[in-house]
Parts: C-alpha cells; structure tokens; sequence
C-alpha cells in the first residue's frame, strides 16, 4: 500500500512536468492573477502547502471569484519548482489546458487514494 501513495505522488509531478514542457501552465501569483483578471481560461491552480498566508489567501479569493478550481498539495514549493524545471521556489501553478488539467486531477486523486 505505501508503493501506492508513492506511484501517486509521482504521476502528480511528472503530469505537472508534462504540463511544463508542453507550455501549459503559469506559475506564480502575480502572473495566475493577471491572467484570470485578462479572461485567459485557467482550468485549475495547484498551490503549495508552504505557501505564505497573504499569497494563499490572494489566491484563494481570486479563484473562489472567476469560478476557478483551487488545490492545496503537500509539497513544499522547492519540490513543486523542481518538478517543472524552475530554479526559483514556486507559489503556485495553473494549468492552462483541458486535457492536461484532467491529467494533474488524476494524479492528485492517486495521491490521496490509500
């Protein structure tokens, strides 16, 4: 059972790194903000759990306002920055493509599945 939650935990980073390589996501606040405030169609946000309280809260509200779906991961921000090929910790990231959104949900649902 534990290869399990481990299997999860990686088909959630390599479908995030999918998303980075095919040019789909937007990563960090500023930039996930802007593009919802512009109408650019956000399919879902992925936000680490070591996310400062200000930028959570930001995110948390912009998303609750343009009906975006909003997910808090485990990982810390070093970890999700790693999986999509930044150096810089990231805050947060939005997927900007149907298909590939569905592929992160699954990943997301493994890795909670025990």
């Amino acid at each position: 059972m534990r290869n399990e939650g481990v299997e999860g935990s990686v088909a959630l980073l390599r479908a995030l790194g999918l998303c980075a390589k095919a040019g789909r996501l937007i990563t960090g606040v500023p930039m996930i903000c802007e593009a919802l405030k512009t109408g650019k169609k956000l399919f879902l946000v992925i936000e680490p759990s070591d996310n400062a309280k200000n930028s959570s809260k930001r995110l948390h509200d912009r998303c609750a306002y343009y009906g975006v779906p909003l997910h808090t991961v485990s990982y810390d921000g070093e970890t999700l920055s790693h999986a999509v090929g930044k150096s810089a910790r990231i805050a947060a990231l939005a997927v900007t493509d149907e298909n590939l959104s569905r592929l992160v949900l699954s990943g997301l649902e493994a890795k909670t599945e025990k």
